[in-house]
């Protein structure tokens, strides 16, 4: 009797199983990561990743002089495992969140401490271990989707017509 309840029970658990299961439909803006070495430093950088989409990204979807997450869902971050230097400000070795404010001719780019952040929403600018002002370039090659790439030199945020590079060493 006991072995027959005891198969009982798991046979309901068994069969009930699908309807535990979530249906998750792939993000829209979908997780990507960049990963490089500037120097001595491994630069590894997680992103989500949006598209255009026939949409007006600057001073639109993404605002003028608002702190953006510089990227799509969680807040994008940047790791690195030495100090670099960038804009002769030294960022030391860790996590950070990595955001912008964009403008029109330049863009304030902010490292914070406060790396697991969804978003921007919590965005407290006494964490930040780094600010400093870049220019934006013009891609030769429009961009659909929000992408990162390393290289020696740096990284750079490659969106739409725009490319914003942050050199490093």
């Amino acid at each position: 009797m006991k072995n027959t309840l005891q198969l009982l029970i798991l046979c309901l658990a068994l069969a009930s199983a699908p309807a535990w299961a979530q249906d998750k439909k792939p993000r829209q803006s979908p997780a990507d990561s960049a990963l490089g070495r500037v120097g001595k430093a491994n630069v590894k950088i997680k992103y989500g990743s949006p598209s255009v989409k026939g949409r007006q990204v600057w001073g639109a979807l993404v605002p003028y002089d608002q702190v953006w997450r510089s990227g799509a869902n969680e807040a994008t971050t940047v790791s690195v495992d030495q100090p670099v230097s960038i804009e002769g400000k030294t960022l030391p070795a860790g996590t950070y969140a990595f955001f912008t404010i964009p403008g029109k001719e330049s863009w304030t780019v902010i490292f914070n401490k406060d790396a697991a952040q969804w978003g921007a929403y919590k965005y407290d600018e006494k964490k930040d271990a780094l600010r400093l002002t870049l220019k934006p370039t013009t891609l030769a090659q429009p961009q659909e989707r929000l992408r990162y790439v390393v290289t020696p030199a740096g990284f750079a945020l490659q969106w739409d017509k725009l490319e914003l590079p942050v050199p490093m060493q």
